[in-house]
């Protein structure tokens, strides 16, 4: 059971409709760092910090995420304080562009929830820092299931080719989860 006071920023930020994944996504999540014993995650959109507090709150794990927002920063650096966890992550600030070539951790998961737009940008990195048996969680990779309106059809274009490169990748094994916008749930096989 989710702890109450997070339950309440959750909603809070959902009915602000600043950037956290559904309680679908975030159930997903939860059970697969559980499955594959995560203890190093990386997360690429922090936003307020709400979706790595709920990680560590059930487990073990360390974080690893990043945010380019100055707003979203320092939500997230008191939510991680408010919640007694800030000693388990490293909140990286700046462009996920400009971050994820110099890391060189490798991540039992990874949930990327970042500027549609970039998904297919960051695949080889996630693909590169993500382990044998990981997990790569894509949240609101079926934003527009119901129709696209004309001044997002480059978003669009965008996450079907995010979504055609990561199903024709032959390392992961995908499957797409109807929770939320759409999660996409690839399990990394083998290396390289």
């Amino acid at each position: 059971m989710m702890n109450e006071r997070l339950a309440a920023l959750r909603a809070a930020a959902m009915e602000e409709r600043d950037p956290t994944c559904s309680d679908g996504v975030l159930s997903v999540l939860l059970n697969k760092a559980e499955r594959v014993g995560a203890k190093h995650i990386l997360e690429i959109g922090t936003g307020r910090g709400l979706t790595s507090v709920a990680l560590l709150l059930q487990s073990d794990a360390c974080v690893t995420t990043i945010e380019r927002e100055p707003a979203r920063i320092a939500a997230a650096r008191e939510n991680f304080a408010r919640f007694g966890v800030s000693d388990r992550v490293a909140l990286l600030e700046g462009d996920a562009a400009d971050i994820l070539p110099c890391l060189e951790d490798v991540f039992d998961l990874i949930f990327l929830d970042a500027a549609k737009v970039q998904y297919r940008r960051f695949l080889p990195e996630c693909k590169r820092l993500l382990r044998a048996g990981g997990v790569l969680c894509a949240d609101d990779v079926l934003l527009f299931s119901d129709g696209v309106p004309p001044k997002r059809r480059m978003l669009a274009q965008h996450i079907g080719e995010f979504l055609h490169d990561l199903q024709a990748d032959e390392a992961f094994t995908t499957t797409i989860l109807p929770v939320g916008k759409g999660l996409a749930v690839a399990r990394k096989e083998r290396a390289q």
